[in-house]
């Protein structure tokens, strides 16, 4: 759905805010508030249903509303002095003054239906392109083997292999063949390298499917196409009755862990290329592995690349959210004095990514970390939201979610929400920070031994950084473990010298007095 005036354009699909054909970026609480009233011209939407609709029922302050006003008006030219565009109506909402034309870009219901089921094989079409050595990472999904006796459930093969392809579709970095072009690789003995090539994919899913009794099981391998290297391999098992629920469940865990190995595989591949030689992909994957190592050396090699990739492709939106994702590392964890142009310079990489990509979660997500740098959680969580909407599957939208809702004071719903980001990527490269958020959920219940579990088993996984080993001091103080509180004080105090509670409530703003008193309390005993 396109709504249009003056120069404005709201398009709902794309999910961009247009002003003389430039999109705008702004904040999905905000896209959400002036989608409902460009829906409703003309009508007054009353505080009580926009609380309902924006806010999902959540109780939040007058403040609030009014800074989502403020800001929906300054995105299409408004201000609260002319009221020119929305109106408010003195203690009862708001109203849109203006009536957009409204365009309907919405698949017809047949169309939308047939796209649900795996279509009958196409007829022969033109292959892609041959790849190219560089640009981004591509995939294809091909046709997966039925290994059963009963020739009349073959088709099932052909709709798990189509639904992986829809759901491989979700991670915008990855390029994704068409089934049109890749279903007609198809059989035993096929030459995967050739088909690579014809397909202009750098990496190839096969599969088999078998049902055995009453047992279905399918077995998966991901491919470099070019030497045919088996980068990964797994088998998923179920009872027969469930292989519709079988085939989700493991879509799920295939795209989290081919969001994972991929970048991985695409680093190990950049790194054997000279940097002057480097592609903006190239640089874009080398710069993933620095930035994911959380030292202040590796960010700033991180940046360099990454400020490569961006001056190299000035359209790649992921890139300049990368480039984010520094700046908030150089605040987050102290690496710059000028912790304020550190902020500024987070959110303003996060916006150029959003504004060439609205529909990357990536960009969406390092817009949430821009308001979690400037302590104001109720910003970040639409972002995290809209994350888990573009991409379900998106271990690091999970993780950011339940850190957000713990430092609010949800605990159980952080539990919730990390074990979901654990069973997604159980291998991820922020596995301490997983298990760091599992040991903040027990620390605001005030359950001090399970709380040190989580955070040692945090502070022992590879690439910890120091704000790890801080929760690790602090949840033994609390428990009452004072020898191992203070070696993992002196842990702190080697990583960092001068480490004190302010740079850790910057990083985690907790909103409960009481839970910030405790923390506080153990520091002092400390002496961090």
């Amino acid at each position: 759905m396109i709504f249009r005036f003056e120069d404005i354009e709201l398009d709902t699909d794309r999910y961009e805010l247009r002003r003389g054909g430039a999109v705008c970026p702004v904040e999905p609480q905000v896209f959400a508030l002036l989608e409902l009233l460009f829906a409703n011209p003309e009508r007054l939407i009353t505080k009580d249903e926009l609380n309902e609709r924006i806010w999902k029922g959540r109780i939040v302050s007058e403040a609030v509303v009014n800074s989502r006003i403020r800001s929906a008006r300054q995105a299409i030219g408004d201000d609260g002095k002319a009221q020119r565009l929305i109106k408010t109506v003195h203690r009862r909402g708001f109203r849109l003054l203006v009536t957009p034309e409204v365009e309907d870009t919405t698949t017809p219901p047949a169309v939308a239906c047939e796209a649900t089921v795996a279509p009958p094989p196409e007829p022969a079409i033109a292959m892609p392109p041959p790849a190219e050595p560089g640009g981004p990472p591509s995939i294809a999904v091909l046709p997966f083997q039925w290994l059963s006796a009963d020739a009349l459930q073959a088709t099932l093969a052909d709709a798990v292999a189509h639904e992986l392809i829809v759901e491989l579709s979700r991670l915008h970095w990855l390029v994704v063949i068409a089934r049109g072009s890749s279903f007609q690789f198809r059989g035993p003995g096929l030459d995967l390298t050739a088909a690579g090539e014809r397909l202009g994919a750098r990496y190839l899913l096969t599969g088999t499917v078998a049902v055995e009794g009453k047992r279905s099981a399918v077995a998966v391998e991901l491919v470099r196409a070019a030497d045919q290297h088996l980068l990964w391999a797994d088998r998923f098992e179920g009872p027969v009755e469930d292989l519709l629920g079988l085939r989700s469940t493991m879509a799920r865990d295939i795209v989290a862990t081919i969001d994972y190995r991929i970048p991985i595989a695409e680093a190990t591949r950049a790194a054997g290329t000279p940097t002057e030689s480097l592609d903006a992909w190239g640089a874009y994957h080398r710069g993933l592995w620095h930035m994911y190592r959380f030292n202040a050396r590796d960010n700033a090699q991180a940046m360099q690349l990454f400020e490569r990739a961006v001056h190299t492709d000035p359209l790649f939106a992921r890139a300049h959210a990368a480039l984010s994702f520094t700046h908030f590392q150089n605040a987050f964890l102290g690496y710059a004095r000028d912790v304020p142009a550190e902020r500024r310079l987070t959110r303003e990489f996060a916006e150029k990514g959003l504004a060439l990509d609205p529909l990357d979660p990536f960009s969406n997500l390092c817009m949430g970390r821009a308001d979690w740098l400037e302590g104001d959680m109720e910003r970040a969580f639409p972002w995290y939201d809209r994350c888990i909407e573009l991409n379900p599957n998106y271990a690091f939208a999970h993780y950011n979610r339940a850190l957000a809702d713990v430092i609010v004071g949800q605990g159980s719903r952080c539990d919730a929400g990390i074990g979901k980001a654990m069973s997604l990527s159980p291998i991820d490269p922020l596995r301490y920070a997983h298990l760091a958020t599992r040991a903040f959920a027990h620390l605001v219940r005030g359950d001090y031994a399970a709380a040190c579990e989580w955070a040692e088993r945090g502070a022992r996984a590879p690439n910890a950084h120091v704000h790890i080993f801080v929760i690790a001091a602090l949840v033994n103080e609390l428990a009452g473990k004072r020898s191992a509180a203070d070696s993992w004080a002196a842990e702190v105090r080697r990583r960092m010298d001068g480490y004190r509670p302010e740079l850790f409530f910057k990083a985690f703003p907790f909103r409960d007095d009481g839970t910030r008193d405790t923390i506080r309390g153990a520091f002092t005993r400390l002496g961090l």
